[in-house]
């Protein structure tokens, strides 16, 4: 067995410890390999076989300084760091260690202290540098220099190293944000040197050292002069509107000043700009100036926004731009979508009120829109009572649960938001809103789909699908491309869902009393739709239509057989083996049934069940017991049984009209039951064919008898039950047989065999004994 050597292996110049061979002691006396060991010393000597492994908290990394050869060191992570920097500059000969600090050599360059030490792995590369506090103040002061040259090399070298903590609390200490915000709000140089201080800044402000609302009005304004100008250098813009944006999210009354100061107009026409990252920047400064109104200001810069066509510029030059979409923007355009359906809030939080008179005509607007008024258009001397009762009746055949149709809509969510989506309905499909009502005014009561009940569920649905009212995440990219495809996204999408639960509830032959279930299949219609991303309207209505009742079983039992796992290769193969031992299970079961015995009724000429008889199989499996007894009896004794019939005589199963005691031709329901429960068995007696005829008590016996009797006769248990059994049996001994290998992807394809070796010679020959 392989052993560590990473610590001393303890064995003395005596020899290999207890219960070792004994070693002459002496000035030079051997060790277990046959070496000299010195007398003062323990065997450090390797064993064959052994492997070496540094301690935990040693790792080996190198370590590079210019124009010097690297050093390859094992660093101890217990080590205080000013140790490790002392050793390190003595091999260089360099003095002042407290001077210099280490580095990682790739990605942002960040510097090594106590606290992320532990991200040092083995083969990590470190270089030395100067240390944090010296490069900050050396840096700052080139920001002071008087040449453009000068302070353009000073920013170059300090905005890669602003995105380390250490580095940049060095450089805030020494008030290096002042002397870079001097440097924006001057102006002298509108190109690079512009640019990469307010780099600089945004990285040193991200640390979340110093709160964003501590800037200065004149700095923010400065600032959203760069936006407003036409500039010539393109990289200004897009750092501009990053720090805009930062300072909207974080200070609300800074945002304002940049709300009353960057015009929108000036954010279209950045985002009209084919440049990715101002479009992303312009996006992200829109969506924060969203996010910062109230909601009565918010709908006014939406309208705005809509007016100006900045949803079909969206969707042509955005989402369907060549250039692939980055997470960023797709969080934007999430943002964008949330907010615009936020709108719809109010009125979904709004319950209807019976005595508003406006609410109240667009109820009559509905009904209306849906019945030819027959009353008022035939003759208008209709009295109070009958107008009030034609209208209780004509609410109810819309599908509304009270013949007042503002108690229905009080449930909020989703209040006037259904409302709203009805009259929508109503009025931009109106022969799809006239078929659907009266389609199912034609139908039985308890068939009939209803359009109110339906529509106020509906609603809720969706807003629960789209998150409406709900607060935006930091970090979703969910948005739906169909939403800036379309005006009224909204309403347009309960047209398509309303239309698909009517043709849902017929494929699924629904009653009223399984609404609750044909939404819950609507509701996964709708999921499975949008989850696909469809980017137009009239995508999302073929997909969803062609999601029929029958593909979304199909759908769930293949998820579920896949969560099991039972789709697999592997585990299909692991199946069929066990099948074989499972119905032999099955089997033993059955007649194990068969010898317990059942009660059966007898059948007189006139399909009068009267009689009673007892049937059972002998423990040996070679004779069926039977005979008559008297209702109420105790079960008999196989002693007390007077038939027997030898299995060995038993020649077929008949079940159903084949049994000759069912044969009689007759259409009664009661003849249909006795077929589904009848069966018999064939036998020899003497040169005579004869039958012992059997009616079973319920379904379940029928298929226990049937199958063992098919087993008796060595055909095939193939009922219904013996599927199910057989199934659940599987299952189970499936789950057992891989209780072990739980949360454990299991792969379609076995891993392939590797080669054999071209050599056998690192085997280790056990047999042979050490010298």
């Amino acid at each position: 067995m392989a052993r560590s050597l990473g610590r001393e292996c303890g064995t003395p110049r005596s020899g290999l410890g207890k219960g070792g061979p004994s070693r002459p002691q002496g000035p030079q006396a051997r060790c277990a390999l046959g070496r000299r060991c010195t007398v003062s010393e323990k065997c450090r000597c390797p064993r064959p076989g052994w492997t070496m492994t540094p301690p935990r908290n040693v790792v080996k990394i190198a370590i590079q300084m210019r124009d010097a050869i690297p050093q390859l060191i094992q660093l101890d992570q217990a080590k205080p760091l000013a140790a490790v920097l002392k050793e390190v500059c003595d091999a260089w000969s360099l003095t002042h260690s407290e001077r210099y600090a280490l580095q990682f050599a790739d990605g942002h360059r960040r510097y090594i202290t106590e606290n992320n030490r532990a991200e040092i792995k083995n083969g990590s590369i470190l270089c030395l540098s100067t240390a944090p506090d010296l490069e900050a103040e050396q840096l700052l002061g080139g920001l002071q220099s008087d040449s453009r040259e000068g302070r353009r090399e000073a920013l170059r070298h300090l905005v890669p190293l602003a995105s380390d903590m250490t580095f940049a609390r060095e450089v805030i200490s020494r008030n290096g944000l002042q002397r870079l915000g001097t440097i924006i709000e001057d102006g002298d140089d509108l190109g690079e040197v512009l640019a990469l201080s307010l780099r600089a800044f945004l990285e040193l402000m991200e640390h979340g050292v110093v709160s964003w609302e501590t800037l200065s009005i004149p700095f923010v304004r400065k600032v959203v002069c760069y936006v407003n100008m036409n500039l010539m250098d393109a990289s200004v813009p897009p750092l501009a509107l990053g720090l805009l944006e930062s300072v909207t999210l974080s200070s609300p009354a800074l945002g304002q000043l940049v709300k009353s100061e960057v015009p929108l107009d000036r954010l279209l026409v950045h985002l009209q700009v084919m440049n990715h990252q101002l479009q992303t920047k312009a996006m992200a400064l829109l969506t924060a100036l969203l996010q910062g109104a109230s909601p009565v200001e918010r709908k006014h810069m939406l309208d705005y926004l809509w007016q100006r066509n900045l949803r079909q510029f969206i969707y042509k030059n955005i989402i369907h731009s060549a250039a692939p979409m980055g997470d960023e923007m797709a969080h934007h355009l999430y943002v964008l979508q949330a907010l615009t359906l936020g709108l719809l809030e109010p009125r979904m939080r709004t319950p209807l009120d019976p005595y508003n008179q406006e609410q109240r005509e667009q109820l009559q607007v509905l009904r209306q829109a849906a019945f030819e008024v027959e009353g008022e258009s035939s003759g208008t001397g209709l009295s109070a009572d009958r107008r009030r009762s034609l209208c209780a009746r004509e609410f109810r055949k819309l599908g509304f649960s009270n013949s007042n149709p503002a108690q229905d809509l009080e449930r909020v969510p989703p209040g006037l938001l259904a409302l709203d989506n009805m009259l929508y309905f109503s009025r931009n499909a109106p022969s799809a809103y006239s078929r659907f009502v009266l389609e199912n005014s034609s139908r039985e009561d308890k068939h009939e789909c209803p359009f109110a009940r339906g529509s106020i569920q509906l609603t809720v649905l969706l807003c629960e699908l789209l998150h409406v009212g709900e607060p935006c995440s930091e970090t979703a990219q969910d948005f739906s491309p169909m939403f800036f495809g379309q005006d009224q996204s909204f309403h347009e999408l309960f047209c398509v869902g309303i239309q698909l639960l009517n043709k849902t509830w017929k494929e699924m032959r629904a009653t009223q009393e399984d609404f609750d279930k044909v939404m819950q299949v609507v509701r996964e219609q709708l999921a499975r739709t949008l989850a696909l991303k469809p980017t137009s309207l009239e995508l999302f209505r073929t997909k969803v239509n062609a999601l029929t009742y029958g593909e979304v079983l199909r759908l769930r039992q293949t998820e579920r057989l896949h969560q099991e796992g039972t789709l697999a290769p592997p585990i299909l193969e692991l199946r069929e083996k066990l099948k074989p031992e499972l119905m032999g299970l099955i089997r033993q079961q059955r007649l194990l049934r068969l010898c317990e015995g059942t009660l059966f009724r007898k059948i007189s000429s006139r399909r009068r069940q009267d009689k009673l008889w007892f049937c059972c199989l002998s423990p040996n499996h070679k004779l069926l017991q039977y005979g008559d007894m008297e209702e109420g009896a105790s079960p008999p004794t196989l002693e007390s049984l007077p038939e027997q019939l030898p299995v060995a005589d038993m020649r077929a199963l008949l079940t159903g009209k084949d049994c000759p005691h069912v044969r009689e031709k007759g259409s009664g329901k009661q003849n249909k039951d006795l077929y589904e429960l009848a069966f018999s068995i064939s036998y020899d007696r003497g040169e005579e064919e004869a039958y012992l005829n059997f009616i079973a008590p319920s379904k379940r016996e029928f298929y226990l008898w049937t199958d063992g009797l098919s087993a008796l006769l060595g055909s095939p248990m193939s009922s219904e039950q013996t599927r199910l059994d057989l199934e659940q049996l599987l299952t189970m001994e499936t789950k057992l047989r891989l209780l072990e290998l739980e949360n454990v992807p299991i792969p379609e394809q076995p891993p392939p065999v590797p080669p054999p070796p071209t050599n056998f010679n690192f085997c280790y020959d056990c047999s042979i004994a050490e010298p």
